[in-house]
């Protein structure tokens, strides 16, 4: 017999390639990460890490036990899935994650929806960025993630999570009250060839996001400024230095002269906002309480796209 936490340790050594950063992922000392991973192998009795100049490498038995450490991680969610079940408990901590526009426009609602119908649950919210909430994921100190997929996380097909789309999140053209286009009945993408840009800056797929849109709208973008927040992006636009793209879940404080512009033809750039949990734990009754106020908030009615929405209650960063 051994212990299915030091399995999560292991994972956590593959994941990030090196004991460091699987004891900063973990909260755990780089010596205690060793000294896990050494009380597996000699369980086991196989050598699990080798020296490979200063870093180490999993052996081929590592990788073995690998191929199996998914199907087991996810069949004990499951179990624990179940028993709670059979308890039929509604109640306990619930910790959800997201990116920082996930918290303001997902993860707060749904946190004071889950307060109101469900009162006994302790449920918290934990900002942080995508890759960090996969590590909180595998780490166990996050149940639910909300995120914006990027190639450098994992894939769909990643067995260590069931991730699932959440929303799709339309972006619209935000533009200076007295533009041309601010008027106009139809606007496309293309008409804003010839316009500079505000994006946010390179920490985030925003900027990628609308390069990638202008492309498929036929130019490339001007870039002529970069923010770190909306409030900062939208006052950028809001002094006639350039045009964004916004999402469509984000709010715009009302007090700035702008208007956000619903865009007609090819393309129409929009971004899938996704859950993630561990595979096998989507069941578990906390769990599956939080993914359903998740997904009653991201379908409630939004108010329209124009330039007089509730403002924000504090600078969202651009995320």
């Amino acid at each position: 017999m051994f212990d299915l936490r030091r399995l999560r340790v292991l994972r956590a050594v593959h994941h990030h390639g090196t004991v460091t950063g699987a004891a900063e992922a973990l909260h755990l000392t780089p010596s205690a990460v060793s000294q896990q991973i050494r009380q597996l192998a000699r369980e086991l009795g196989v050598t699990l890490l080798e020296p490979e100049g200063r870093r180490v490498r999993l052996t081929s038995a590592a990788h073995v036990l690998l191929d199996h450490a998914d199907a087991l991680s996810t069949r004990w969610e499951q179990a624990v899935a179940d028993l709670a079940r059979h308890a039929e408990g509604a109640a306990g901590p619930l910790r959800m994650a997201g990116y920082p526009t996930g918290i303001a426009m997902l993860l707060a609602p749904a946190t004071a929806r889950l307060r109101r119908s469900h009162p006994e649950l302790r449920t918290s919210v934990l900002e942080a960025e995508t890759g960090e909430c996969f590590d909180m994921l595998l780490g166990g100190s996050a149940d639910i993630a909300v995120f914006v997929p990027d190639p450098a996380y994992p894939p769909a097909d990643d067995r260590r999570f069931d991730q699932r789309v959440l929303v799709e999140d339309p972006q619209d053209l935000l533009v200076p009250a007295d533009h041309p286009l601010a008027a106009r009945p139809r606007v496309e993408l293309a008409d804003a060839v010839r316009e500079d840009w505000v994006v946010a800056d390179t920490s985030c797929n925003h900027a990628w996001m609308v390069h990638v849109a202008c492309s498929a709208a036929g130019f490339t973008p001007r870039i002529a400024h970069r923010a770190t927040d909306w409030v900062g992006a939208t006052a950028l636009v809001a002094h006639g230095l350039g045009v964004a793209l916004v999402p469509r879940l984000l709010p715009v404080a009302a007090d700035y002269p702008v208007v956000r512009v619903r865009l007609h033809g090819t393309p129409q750039p929009s971004r899938s906002i996704l859950t993630a949990v561990r595979s096998g734990s989507a069941d578990h009754p906390v769990v599956a309480l939080g993914l359903a106020a998740l997904a009653e908030t991201a379908t409630a009615p939004s108010a329209p796209a124009s330039e007089q929405e509730a403002p924000p209650q504090a600078p969202v960063p651009a995320r």
